[in-house]
């Protein structure tokens, strides 16, 4: 498929918790991630990297991070490349919740929505997820949710106050 004529810039979430080796602890490889991404287009922002509790049978503490990529790669190719590098990191998809090396998710894209039968953009889940909005929240937190309308840093409010019970 060829490139779209136009860069767009991508919201990337990123997640690890399971080392590939002593030397390649989840931090670094969210770092290792980053470098590869930047092949994909000009990386524009990077997150804190944040440690996170897990989130289903897991029992690893996760290393968590977004970035913004500009790239001419459409959402299609751009996800098939982010599942290459997925794969080079390590990354085996066995359980859904599982320990993993590493995680790359497309959050949001500046075409707006994408929907195909792989990949849906907005990212679905991403309004309920603390360790997604926090790391975007540092880097783009006026981007605007597509369907909701929302900024970020309201999105992360608002999720904290459903959490709390406030």
């Amino acid at each position: 498929m060829a490139k779209t004529s136009i860069p767009h810039l991508y919201a990337l979430a990123l997640g690890s918790n399971r080392p590939l080796s002593a030397q390649l602890a989840p931090a670094r490889i969210l770092d290792a991630a980053v470098e590869r991404i930047g092949a994909l287009g000009a990386v524009q922002a990077v997150a804190p990297v944040l440690t996170t509790p897990p989130v289903g049978p897991s029992r690893r503490v996760f290393a968590n991070g977004a970035l913004i990529v500009k790239s001419d790669l459409p959402p299609d190719m751009m996800l098939a490349r982010l599942q290459e590098i997925e794969r080079s990191l390590g990354r085996r998809r066995f359980r859904r919740w599982g320990a993993r090396s590493i995680d790359i998710d497309i959050i949001f894209w500046s075409g707006g929505r994408w929907n195909s039968r792989s990949l849906h953009i907005p990212h679905p889940a991403f309004r309920q997820r603390d360790f997604v909005l926090k790391p975007l929240c540092a880097i783009i937190p006026h981007w605007r949710d597509p369907v909701s309308g929302l900024s970020i840093r309201q999105l992360l409010v608002r999720l904290r106050k459903a959490i709390s019970g406030g």
